[in-house]
């Protein structure tokens, strides 16, 4: 049975007795349907022994957590804890500090990569969860003794799983690689913050030409700071389809929106005269760089040639190979170095990758005629 906290002196009154506990297992339940931000509705802590629940939306004071999740002598344990950092530092403000994510370290010790947290389980303990309460209502009250038994499940076997991913680690050497993703973990969460440039994520952006891309651009950055400001999903203020058309036509009147395919009469209405001023603003901006096209297809043995040489280096190192290196830096290298200057991604020129991917990388380029 886990213990409900749903008042401030009930929260204090957890924090003050888990003061002393070293580790502690964390997880988070929100949704994030219908807003640009996640809505928070419990944070699951268990000290390995005990489980609590804390219901956010009966606490309107939250500094005592706060205090003990910030603090670096307290180590919390998450599972593909990205959106956990996320959803505790914009609905709390809190930032964790000292963090041991079970995902990332069960792929450097090769149980699995980028595993769920029930597969993980199956895999390390062969027992199998119930997931079927992931997308219930977490802000409906009172919650379901389903979603109350999920809810602890959650932080069973976190616990369990940090002392053997650990034990692992220390044994495999590997320790000061958990360090660096670790490092990176918190770069990627601070990272999702900055949407410039967001017009380069959008599908088939690369097809169009530097006025359009221009415009795309300003449309973009529109959209981000409407739908933050309004705090809907962005494809409710405008989908990205549209954007797309939108910088294809670039329209001058409100007439000529109304034929645009997918975007609804009520949007237009309401965000009509916003677009136009934007894509009319966009005339005078400085044009922006034009996205690569896609690789061309004569490069796809090359590209196969470097996965096979990863997949060696990840067989001599006893690691998952899409932990290495990804497809987006690999046309990334491939991309440049046809360009005739070749840029190798940060990360793997500094770090426990250096000495392994890097080399691998080099020694199939260095071999190549294509390029």
């Amino acid at each position: 049975m886990a213990n409900w906290i749903d008042s401030n002196s009930k929260l204090q009154q957890m924090c003050d007795s888990l003061a002393g506990v070293a580790k502690l297992a964390v997880d988070t339940e929100f949704i994030r349907t219908d807003t640009f931000y996640p809505k928070i509705a419990l944070i699951q802590i268990s000290d390995g022994s005990q489980c609590w629940l804390m219901d956010v939306l009966g606490i309107d004071d939250f500094s005592a957590l706060k205090s003990m999740f910030e603090n670096p002598g307290q180590q919390l344990i998450f599972h593909a804890c990205a959106e956990d950092l996320e959803v505790l530092e914009y609905a709390l403000d809190i930032k964790p500090t000292a963090i041991f994510d079970t995902q990332i370290a069960a792929g450097i010790v090769n149980t699995g990569y980028c595993m769920g947290y029930a597969r993980l389980v199956d895999s390390m303990f062969d027992v199998q969860l119930d997931k079927q309460e992931t997308r219930s209502d977490w802000l409906a009250r009172p919650l379901t003794q389903r979603q109350l038994d999920y809810a602890m499940v959650d932080v069973e076997y976190l616990h369990q799983m940090e002392e053997i991913l650990s034990r692992q680690l220390g044994e495999q050497q590997r320790e000061h690689w958990f360090a660096e993703e670790t490092e990176a973990l918190f770069a990627l969460v601070e990272g999702r913050k900055d949407y410039q440039n967001y017009y380069q994520r959008l599908k088939g952006a690369w097809r169009l030409d530097a006025r359009a891309l221009t415009a795309l651009n300003r449309l973009c950055d529109w959209r981000e700071d409407t739908a933050r400001a309004l705090n809907k999903p962005r494809a409710h203020i405008v989908k990205d389809s549209v954007l797309i058309e939108l910088a294809k036509l670039l329209p001058t009147s409100k007439g000529q929106l109304f034929g645009i395919d997918d975007w609804y009469s009520r949007s237009i209405k309401r965000h009509g005269d916003h677009v136009l001023e934007q894509i009319a603003q966009a005339k005078t901006d400085e044009p922006v760089e034009l996205i690569p096209q896609p690789l061309p297809k004569v490069v796809s043995n090359l590209m196969r040639e470097m996965r096979d040489s990863l997949n060696g280096v990840a067989q001599n190192e006893q690691i998952p190979q899409e932990f290495l290196c990804n497809k987006k830096e690999l046309e990334a290298i491939l991309r440049s170095s046809m360009e005739g200057h070749c840029q190798w991604p940060e990360r793997l020129t500094q770090g426990w990758r250096q000495a392994r991917v890097l080399p691998a990388l080099q020694e199939v380029l260095s071999r190549t005629e294509v390029l």
